[in-house]
Parts: structure tokens; C-alpha cells; sequence
């Protein structure tokens, strides 16, 4: 821990509204706590701010102290850049809320808000902003990283609905950022965002959607896997913008959910959302599970809100969790059978994932923002789950030989948001030359100490 004069931490404190835990106090354990479970690190401060004056004086205390800073929102970072050894962490888990004007369809959220806040705000009056598909992820991590979900075909990604942020800088000044209010930035903002400061405050468009969608999953044995691909391809193609298709590969491993035959073995995931009429749902789905006999169906009429939070037990805090990603232009036989060998051999809770794109994401033309990676045909995602230290090994390894497998068959982009490893080639990797220099260039200007550096970082 870094030696802080007492008289500083005491003139600090007596200007903050919010909340200060250093180690020792009550709560420091809890406060320190992450979602990743690989990830424990010991903060010498974490400030919880109530408002964009809170984080601006955390900063300043940052700078003087030259204290690494870290941004938590909420807390979802795969790569643990939500906290850090010895440093602050700025905790904006006190800034929640999110405020919808029905009339402008526009919404407003804090910067600690979470995905369940927006859905819940925005559903109340039969909006909604396309975000990710666990509830209790924080909305700025999710977002300044691109937004991915399942109404992304049809409404883009959630940075294509961002409209403005205000964000506090490095310098410890409040800036509001749209495409008319230090545009640049904004561009940097939308796929780039944690580079250029800590965001308090998102503005969103908004758009209407009833509130039941149709959604589910269809499960096959592995032996249909060629089958069900070729089935996925043609779903994927042929089906309108208000459907989502998702196609995985993994274990049976919830005994209870499956008969003894398939129990344990390796299966096929065919899913899909299609929000619009129920009736018109079911039939637009019903392809999935045109192949016959399928170990389960569960494809019906649901909430939203439900489907949103569908995921969120199997995806809860506490487990250790290592993932990479790419985009393709294709999903050819040679990409899927390295994926089935990799998953017939996996150490335990490993999964391949497919997830359809394009459509209104491609209409958004690349240049126009920091992310990359629009012109694919598909997001591809290896992710594995564990609770022992002792199998850390065991399963990054699985996950990185997977992905070098099917590494000939990705386009340029990745999505920041999954990416752990970390350096210049792999930022790169991220963004393209082209990109990575305008963001450099952005990153002189508005950081150019390079204080926010706990991030996929683009160094000035």
C-alpha cells in the first residue's frame, strides 16, 4: 500500500459526500469483491462518489497523489480493470438511477446505473435501448466498450444510440460530449470510452417495444451439429431484422435438465428472440427446431424483462471466468469442427459461441466511431466458468488453443469488452492502424499522463 499523508486523506474526506473505505475498515473486504472471481486485488482507497462532484475531487486526490486509478461501474470488467493493487478505486455503485422522457423517447442514466435499471425504466413505457443480456451489468462498461445484444439487429449496438456523455477528464474537468459538443471526443467515446475519463452521466435514444417477445432455445445431440449449422446459416440469413439468432456448442452439464443419454455429453444450442407479434414470433422461430427430436424446446411468448434476466444466475458473481472473441464473415464447416473437437475435450464449463450480426449494426458506417468490426457476418466467443484456482491453467489454456484454431477464419476487430490479455499489438488488434492512431491522437489531448490507464489502453 502507498503511504498517504493522514492530513490529505483527512481534507479529502471532508469535501466528499460519498463514501471512503480503506483497508481495515468495515466493508473493505466486500468493497474490494469483483464479479470475476479470478480477480483479487487491494485497493488503498475506494471512493464512492454520489455525484459528478465526488468523482471530480477523486480524481484530483488521484493526480496529486499520483495514485493509480481505477473506474468501477458495474464491476463486470472480465480482465478485473474495476479495481487494482494499491491504487483508488472510484466506485460509482452510489450513482445509480436512470430517468426516461416517454415523450422525446430519450433516457438519462447515471453513471453506476445497471442494464436492469434501463430495461425496467425504459419498459414501463414501452421503450427500450439495445444492451447486454445480463441485468446486473453496469451500463458505462457495456457501453464505452460497444453494447452488444439481442436487439442489435434490429436497433444496433447500444453506442449507436448513445447520444451524449459527460464525463470527467483527467484534468478533473466536466465535459459533455455529443456529436455537436466536442464531437472527436464522442467519436473516441463510442468503443474507446474508458481511455478519456470517467463518464457520470449517458444519454440514450430510445425505442418502442412491446413488452412480451418470443424467445428460447432448441438443443440437439452433437451428432446433428452439421445440420443444425447449416440450419443456423440459412435461419440467420433469411430471417428479418427483429430476430436474433444465436447457435453454441458446450456440455450437457446440468444433469437435471437433460435425459440420461444426453447428460454430461456435448450438445448443440440453437437460440432466438423475435420481438413483434407473438404469434408472429413463434413462426419465425419455428425453423429452429425444424431438425426433429430435440433434446429440449423451450421457445414461448415471454417478457422482456424476464429474457433479460435469463441469464443472470448462470452468470453471477463469484466464478472464475476467462473468455476471447472475434468477428468472421463466415461460419464455414472447417471453423465449427475445430470448435466441436475443442468442446468434445474440455476441462468443464466451456462453451463456443455463435451470435448473428449485421443488419442495422452495418448500417452504421465504420468510420463513424472508435469500434471496429461492423462489417462482419458474425460474433464468435469462446467462455469458460470454474470455481478452483487449481484449474485456472487448465482452462485458459483450452480457450486460447481454441481460439488460435479458428483464428484464420476472424476479420479485423475485436470487441473490446471480452479482450484480457493486454499490450499494444493486441489494442491494435482491437481497433486497426487506422483507428488505433486517431485514438492515439485523442489520447494526447485528453490524457495525456495516461491516468486512466486500467483499460484496454491506448497509450499517448
Amino acid at each position: 500500500m502507498p503511504d498517504i499523508d493522514s492530513a490529505a486523506l483527512a481534507a479529502f474526506r471532508s469535501e466528499f459526500a460519498g463514501e471512503v473505505i480503506l483497508p481495515g475498515d468495515p466493508g473493505y473486504d466486500a468493497a474490494r469483491v469483483v464479479w470475476n472471481g479470478m480477480i483479487d486485488r487491494r485497493p488503498a482507497i475506494v471512493a464512492r462518489p454520489t455525484g459528478a462532484a465526488d468523482v471530480i475531487s477523486s480524481v484530483r486526490f488521484a493526480r496529486e497523489r499520483e495514485l493509480l486509478v481505477s473506474v468501477r461501474s458495474g464491476g463486470h470488467s472480465v480482465a478485473g480493470y474495476s479495481t487494482c493493487d494499491g491504487g483508488i478505486v472510484i466506485d460509482l455503485s452510489r450513482m445509480r438511477g436512470v430517468h426516461v422522457d416517454p415523450d422525446t423517447r430519450t433516457a438519462r442514466a447515471n453513471g453506476g446505473a445497471l442494464l436492469a435499471e434501463l430495461d425496467r425504466e425504459a419498459q414501463a413505457f414501452g421503450l427500450v435501448c439495445p444492451v447486454g443480456v445480463v441485468s446486473h451489468t453496469g451500463i458505462a462498461g457495456l457501453t464505452l466498450g460497444g453494447g452488444m445484444g439481442r436487439l442489435m439487429r434490429r436497433f444496433g449496438l447500444t453506442i449507436d444510440n448513445l447520444l451524449s456523455v459527460d464525463l470527467v477528464t483527467s484534468d478533473g474537468r466536466l465535459v459533455h460530449t455529443s456529436e455537436n459538443d466536442n464531437a472527436d471526443l464522442f467519436w473516441g467515446m463510442r468503443g474507446a470510452g474508458p481511455n478519456f475519463g470517467i463518464v457520470t452521466s449517458f444519454e440514450f435514444r430510445l425505442h418502442p417495444l412491446d413488452p412480451v417477445v418470443t424467445f428460447g432455445h432448441v438443443v440437439y445431440p452433437i451428432e446433428r451439429v452439421h445440420d443444425a449449422v447449416a440450419l443456423y446459416r440459412d435461419f440467420v440469413d433469411s430471417s428479418p431484422d427483429d430476430v436474433f439468432g444465436a447457435f453454441s456448442l458446450g456440455r450437457a452439464l446440468r444433469e437435471g435438465d437433460f435425459p440420461p443419454g444426453v447428460a454430461g455429453r456435448p450438445v448443440v444450442h440453437l437460440g432466438g428472440m423475435h420481438c413483434g407479434d407473438p404469434e408472429e414470433g413463434e413462426r419465425r422461430l419455428s425453423p429452429l427446431g425444424s431438425l426433429g427430436n430435440p433434446v429440449t424446446n423451450t421457445i414461448a411468448p415471454q417478457p422482456y424483462l424476464a429474457v433479460q434476466r435469463e441469464s443472470d444466475e448462470a452468470l453471477g458473481w463469484g466464478r472464475r471466468f476467462y473468455m476471447k472473441s472475434g468477428f468472421t464473415p463466415s461460419l464455414p464447416d472447417e471453423l465449427v469442427d475445430a470448435a466441436v473437437d475443442a468442446v468434445a475435450d474440455a476441462p468443464g464449463d466451456c462453451s463456443f459461441g455463435v451470435w448473428s450480426w449485421g443488419r442495422a449494426i452495418a448500417e452504421v458506417p465504420d468510420d463513424a466511431m472508435a469500434f471496429t468490426g461492423r462489417e462482419a457476418a458474425f460474433y464468435v466467443a469462446v467462455e469458460m466458468f470454474w470455481d478452483h484456482p487449481a484449474a485456472d491453467d487448465a482452462h485458459r489454456t483450452w480457450g486460447r488453443n481454441l481460439m488460435a484454431s479458428i483464428a484464420p477464419f476472424t476479420m479485423e476487430g475485436r470487441y473490446v469488452n471480452d479482450a484480457i490479455e493486454s499490450g499494444e499489438d493486441i489494442v491494435r488488434s482491437i481497433y486497426g492502424d487506422r483507428k488505433y492512431d486517431r485514438l492515439v491522437a485523442l489520447k494526447r489531448r485528453w490524457d495525456p499522463d495516461n491516468v486512466f490507464r486500467l483499460n484496454q489502453n491506448i497509450a499517448p
